[in-house]
């Protein structure tokens, strides 16, 4: 929701707005308040205009309103990294008795509540956030951003994409968002090698299109691509431990994936490949270099 200045002000918070600038003062300006009460004009301060920029009386500015750390209103002509309305990957200034502060490019950080943290957070690292205005009428954020993602793309089976995880459901499925605005999944048996709340994945291949327009990706290569990997893998863990492994097509799908990165799909397939150049042969105890 945005809040706005007063009943009959068209000035929103969070966002840029352009005012007309009313009148100088030696610490700065005045910027319209568009309540036609010169009491609610907004400042806008010397140490908030950004080098080169031209403020000239009567004429109007393009400006970002927020409450400063008295709770007033004022104004910068800085570009913040986010608006009220945006998802944004943004960065983690500290972690508090009241929340986590992030940085949006404003003077002063933005607060994220207990209540509005879905997952822990650690200083430095950056994260997806919905930039809100909260009831007070301060800027805040949310890790909860569900339900401000779209599925309205258009995007095509086979496209390429990159995505950033922000969530896990119960069975592993990890949730992504594309574009910092389409909801997307990857499910638990497409990835192999664990994730984290806000890791950057690139080269996401778009493998499904749901009902509702989410979707699907997979950060496997193609499976010839894949096939090569995996016996690639293979042959160095043989080379490596004296020609043997204890590992065969009946070993268990979890040891697979944790040693070789596959599915035990893809790694009897190698095995098969390797076994038909009569590279390798495989009896009960696991499989040998010829």
């Amino acid at each position: 929701m945005i809040k706005t200045l007063g009943v009959k002000n068209l000035v929103k918070i969070g966002e840029l707005n352009n005012l007309e600038v009313k009148r100088k003062a030696d610490f700065g300006y005045f910027l319209d308040g568009q309540t036609g009460n010169s009491t609610d004009d907004v400042l806008l301060h010397n140490k908030f205009i950004e080098d080169g920029t031209e403020i000239e009386v009567g004429k109007e500015v393009e400006v970002f309103i927020f409450k400063d750390s008295k709770g007033r209103f004022a104004a910068t002509t800085k570009k913040p990294l986010a608006c009220v309305g945006d998802i944004a990957y943004l960065k983690v200034v500290d972690n508090t008795d009241i929340g986590t502060f992030i940085d949006v490019g404003l003077p002063k950080d933005v607060l994220v509540p207990f209540r509005e943290k879905t997952h822990p957070m650690f200083r430095d690292e950056k994260y997806l956030f919905y930039i809100y205005v909260d009831k007070s009428g301060r800027i805040a954020a949310t890790t909860d951003i569900d339900n401000h993602l779209t599925t309205d793309h258009e995007y095509n089976l086979g496209d390429t994409v990159t995505g950033i995880v922000y969530g896990f459901q119960t069975n592993g499925t990890a949730m992504l968002c594309v574009d910092n605005k389409y909801a997307a999944v990857i499910l638990n048996n497409e990835y192999f090698t664990d994730l984290d709340v806000g890791q950057v994945m690139e080269n996401l291949k778009v493998i499904k299109i749901y009902d509702d327009g989410k979707l699907g990706l997979t950060p496997r290569a193609d499976r010839k691509s894949e096939m090569d990997s995996v016996e690639y893998k293979i042959l160095s863990y043989l080379e490596g431990n004296d020609g043997y492994m204890r590992f065969n097509d009946k070993s268990d799908p979890k040891d697979i994936k944790i040693l070789f990165n596959s599915s035990k799909k893809n790694f009897k397939r190698a095995l098969g490949v390797l076994m038909r150049k009569s590279i390798v042969y495989q009896d009960e105890n696991g499989t040998y270099l010829k």
